[in-house]
Protein backbone atom coordinates (compact mmCIF):
# COMPACT_ATOMS: atom_id res chain seq x y z
CA UNK A 1 0.00 0.00 0.00
CA UNK A 2 1.38 3.74 -1.16
CA UNK A 3 0.01 6.07 1.50
CA UNK A 4 -0.23 9.81 0.61
CA UNK A 5 -0.69 13.41 2.05
CA UNK A 6 -2.24 15.83 -0.13
CA UNK A 7 -1.22 19.72 0.12
CA UNK A 8 -3.37 22.30 -1.49
CA UNK A 9 -4.95 25.23 -0.41
CA UNK A 10 -7.91 24.10 -2.16
CA UNK A 11 -10.49 22.06 -0.84
CA UNK A 12 -12.03 20.86 -3.48
CA UNK A 13 -8.95 20.07 -5.08
CA UNK A 14 -8.29 17.55 -2.74
CA UNK A 15 -11.30 16.38 -2.27
CA UNK A 16 -11.12 15.37 -6.15
CA UNK A 17 -7.49 13.72 -5.89
CA UNK A 18 -9.05 12.08 -2.59
CA UNK A 19 -11.64 10.25 -4.70
CA UNK A 20 -8.97 9.57 -7.80
CA UNK A 21 -6.58 7.93 -5.41
CA UNK A 22 -8.61 5.94 -2.60
CA UNK A 23 -9.98 4.73 -5.54
CA UNK A 24 -7.25 2.82 -6.02
CA UNK A 25 -6.45 -0.83 -3.96
CA UNK A 26 -2.86 0.27 -3.49
CA UNK A 27 -3.70 3.70 -2.65
CA UNK A 28 -4.42 5.26 0.25
CA UNK A 29 -4.86 8.81 1.68
CA UNK A 30 -3.58 9.50 4.94
CA UNK A 31 -3.62 13.08 5.78
CA UNK A 32 -4.25 16.54 4.02
CA UNK A 33 -3.32 20.12 4.49
CA UNK A 34 -3.66 23.49 3.09
CA UNK A 35 -0.66 25.32 3.97
CA UNK A 36 2.90 23.81 4.20
CA UNK A 37 3.46 24.59 7.96
CA UNK A 38 0.49 22.11 8.36
CA UNK A 39 1.64 20.10 5.35
CA UNK A 40 5.36 19.68 7.39
CA UNK A 41 3.34 18.82 10.69
CA UNK A 42 1.29 16.30 8.89
CA UNK A 43 4.22 14.16 7.25
CA UNK A 44 6.28 14.18 10.20
CA UNK A 45 2.94 12.56 11.97
CA UNK A 46 2.47 10.34 9.23
CA UNK A 47 5.45 9.21 7.58
CA UNK A 48 3.77 9.03 3.35
CA UNK A 49 5.62 7.35 0.82
CA UNK A 50 4.55 10.11 -1.22
CA UNK A 51 3.21 13.93 -0.80
CA UNK A 52 1.69 15.53 -3.63
CA UNK A 53 2.70 19.11 -2.66
CA UNK A 54 1.23 22.67 -3.83
CA UNK A 55 3.61 25.54 -4.39
CA UNK A 56 1.71 28.40 -4.32
CA UNK A 57 -0.54 28.83 -1.04
CA UNK A 58 -1.09 31.17 1.65
CA UNK A 59 0.80 31.92 4.54
CA UNK A 60 3.43 28.99 3.83
CA UNK A 61 4.27 27.97 0.67
CA UNK A 62 5.28 24.96 -0.55
CA UNK A 63 8.49 25.31 -1.88
CA UNK A 64 9.90 26.20 1.83
CA UNK A 65 7.89 22.33 3.06
CA UNK A 66 9.50 20.82 0.08
CA UNK A 67 13.02 21.67 1.39
CA UNK A 68 12.15 20.68 5.22
CA UNK A 69 10.59 17.13 4.17
CA UNK A 70 13.35 16.51 1.72
CA UNK A 71 16.51 17.36 4.01
CA UNK A 72 14.82 15.74 7.19
CA UNK A 73 17.01 12.42 7.37
CA UNK A 74 14.06 11.06 9.10
CA UNK A 75 11.78 11.58 6.18
CA UNK A 76 14.26 9.84 3.61
CA UNK A 77 11.28 7.70 2.56
CA UNK A 78 9.09 10.46 1.53
CA UNK A 79 8.96 11.68 -2.03
CA UNK A 80 7.18 15.05 -2.99
CA UNK A 81 5.78 15.40 -6.17
CA UNK A 82 4.74 19.13 -6.70
CA UNK A 83 1.77 19.87 -7.80
CA UNK A 84 1.64 23.22 -10.50
CA UNK A 85 -0.72 25.38 -12.91
CA UNK A 86 1.53 26.36 -15.39
CA UNK A 87 4.31 24.52 -17.17
CA UNK A 88 6.84 27.09 -16.76
CA UNK A 89 6.82 27.76 -13.65
CA UNK A 90 9.96 28.72 -11.71
CA UNK A 91 8.78 27.80 -8.44
CA UNK A 92 8.84 24.02 -10.05
CA UNK A 93 13.03 23.97 -10.93
CA UNK A 94 13.49 25.23 -7.38
CA UNK A 95 11.23 22.48 -6.04
CA UNK A 96 13.69 20.11 -7.66
CA UNK A 97 16.03 22.02 -6.74
CA UNK A 98 15.97 21.09 -2.87
CA UNK A 99 14.69 17.59 -3.29
CA UNK A 100 11.33 17.33 -5.19
CA UNK A 101 10.84 13.89 -7.31
CA UNK A 102 9.14 15.76 -9.78
CA UNK A 103 5.85 17.48 -10.68
CA UNK A 104 2.47 17.31 -12.33
CA UNK A 105 0.24 19.97 -13.61
CA UNK A 106 -3.25 20.14 -11.46
CA UNK A 107 -5.01 19.38 -14.91
CA UNK A 108 -3.89 16.02 -15.69
CA UNK A 109 -5.96 13.62 -16.45
CA UNK A 110 -6.66 10.88 -13.41
CA UNK A 111 -4.53 8.12 -14.66
CA UNK A 112 -1.62 10.30 -14.92
CA UNK A 113 -1.80 11.39 -12.22
CA UNK A 114 -1.78 7.56 -10.29
CA UNK A 115 0.78 6.76 -13.14
CA UNK A 116 3.03 9.64 -11.68
CA UNK A 117 2.71 8.82 -7.86
CA UNK A 118 3.17 5.59 -8.62
CA UNK A 119 6.76 6.44 -10.14
CA UNK A 120 7.68 8.13 -7.84
CA UNK A 121 6.27 6.07 -5.31
CA UNK A 122 8.78 3.17 -6.22
CA UNK A 123 11.53 5.72 -6.57
CA UNK A 124 11.59 6.94 -10.11
CA UNK A 125 11.24 10.78 -11.14
CA UNK A 126 7.61 11.89 -12.49
CA UNK A 127 9.38 14.33 -15.37
CA UNK A 128 8.16 14.83 -18.81
CA UNK A 129 11.03 15.17 -20.50
CA UNK A 130 9.43 17.73 -23.01
CA UNK A 131 7.64 19.61 -20.48
CA UNK A 132 11.07 19.77 -18.20
CA UNK A 133 13.84 20.63 -20.43
CA UNK A 134 11.40 23.86 -21.49
CA UNK A 135 11.21 24.30 -17.79
CA UNK A 136 15.11 23.79 -16.78
CA UNK A 137 15.88 25.78 -20.17
CA UNK A 138 13.52 29.12 -19.13
CA UNK A 139 14.45 29.08 -15.58
CA UNK A 140 18.80 28.32 -16.77
CA UNK A 141 18.74 31.25 -18.82
CA UNK A 142 18.27 34.21 -16.78
CA UNK A 143 20.32 32.47 -13.99
CA UNK A 144 24.37 32.84 -14.33
CA UNK A 145 25.40 31.74 -11.08
CA UNK A 146 28.44 29.97 -10.76
CA UNK A 147 27.64 25.91 -10.00
CA UNK A 148 27.46 24.88 -6.58
CA UNK A 149 31.01 23.39 -4.71
CA UNK A 150 28.69 20.48 -4.33
CA UNK A 151 27.71 19.89 -7.86
CA UNK A 152 31.41 20.06 -8.88
CA UNK A 153 32.53 17.42 -6.25
CA UNK A 154 29.56 15.60 -8.01
CA UNK A 155 31.05 15.89 -11.20
CA UNK A 156 34.42 14.79 -10.52
CA UNK A 157 33.22 11.24 -8.75
CA UNK A 158 31.82 10.41 -12.36
CA UNK A 159 34.01 8.40 -15.06
CA UNK A 160 33.76 9.82 -18.16
CA UNK A 161 30.63 7.75 -19.26
CA UNK A 162 28.25 8.68 -16.50
CA UNK A 163 28.80 12.02 -17.13
CA UNK A 164 27.43 11.57 -20.72
CA UNK A 165 24.92 9.77 -19.43
CA UNK A 166 23.83 12.49 -16.42
CA UNK A 167 23.90 14.88 -19.34
CA UNK A 168 21.66 12.70 -21.91
CA UNK A 169 19.04 12.43 -18.00
CA UNK A 170 19.25 16.43 -17.79
CA UNK A 171 18.33 16.43 -21.60
CA UNK A 172 15.08 14.57 -20.44
CA UNK A 173 16.27 11.21 -22.33
CA UNK A 174 14.76 7.63 -21.04
CA UNK A 175 16.88 4.93 -19.86
CA UNK A 176 16.18 3.48 -23.16
CA UNK A 177 16.86 6.08 -25.78
CA UNK A 178 20.25 6.51 -23.38
CA UNK A 179 21.45 3.27 -24.19
CA UNK A 180 19.97 4.14 -28.16
CA UNK A 181 22.48 6.98 -28.27
CA UNK A 182 24.98 5.97 -26.77
CA UNK A 183 24.84 1.95 -28.34
CA UNK A 184 24.27 0.33 -24.93
CA UNK A 185 22.07 -2.14 -23.77
CA UNK A 186 19.05 -0.66 -21.80
CA UNK A 187 20.44 -2.80 -18.69
CA UNK A 188 23.69 -0.88 -19.15
CA UNK A 189 22.05 2.69 -19.15
CA UNK A 190 20.39 1.96 -16.17
CA UNK A 191 23.18 1.07 -14.15
CA UNK A 192 25.13 3.89 -15.27
CA UNK A 193 22.23 6.09 -14.09
CA UNK A 194 22.05 4.60 -11.06
CA UNK A 195 25.43 4.29 -10.29
CA UNK A 196 25.57 8.26 -11.13
CA UNK A 197 23.32 9.30 -8.94
CA UNK A 198 24.95 6.81 -5.79
CA UNK A 199 27.73 9.08 -6.80
CA UNK A 200 26.10 12.20 -6.58
CA UNK A 201 23.81 11.82 -3.75
CA UNK A 202 20.87 11.98 -5.78
CA UNK A 203 17.31 11.11 -4.20
CA UNK A 204 16.27 10.34 -7.73
CA UNK A 205 16.12 10.97 -11.63
CA UNK A 206 15.01 14.43 -10.54
CA UNK A 207 18.17 15.15 -9.39
CA UNK A 208 20.08 13.99 -11.99
CA UNK A 209 18.16 16.41 -13.94
CA UNK A 210 19.46 19.97 -11.95
CA UNK A 211 22.80 18.10 -11.46
CA UNK A 212 23.17 17.99 -15.41
CA UNK A 213 22.04 21.79 -15.76
CA UNK A 214 23.42 23.42 -12.73
CA UNK A 215 26.65 21.70 -13.09
CA UNK A 216 26.73 22.96 -17.09
CA UNK A 217 26.74 19.39 -18.30
CA UNK A 218 23.82 20.87 -20.27
CA UNK A 219 23.15 24.87 -21.30
CA UNK A 220 20.24 26.25 -21.81
CA UNK A 221 19.62 26.05 -25.75
CA UNK A 222 21.52 23.00 -26.72
CA UNK A 223 18.17 21.41 -27.35
CA UNK A 224 15.35 22.32 -29.44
Amino acid sequence: MTTIVLVDDQPLLRAGFRMILDGEPDLEVVGEAGDGAAAVRVVRETHPDVVLMDIRMPERDGLSATEEICADPALAGTRVLVLTTFELDEYVFEALRVGASGFVLKDLEPADLLTAVRQVAAGDAALSPSVTRRLVEHVSAGDARRPPVEQVRALEALTEREREVVALVGEGLTNDEIAARLFLSPATAKTHVSRAMTKAGARDRAQLVVLAYESGLVRPGWMA
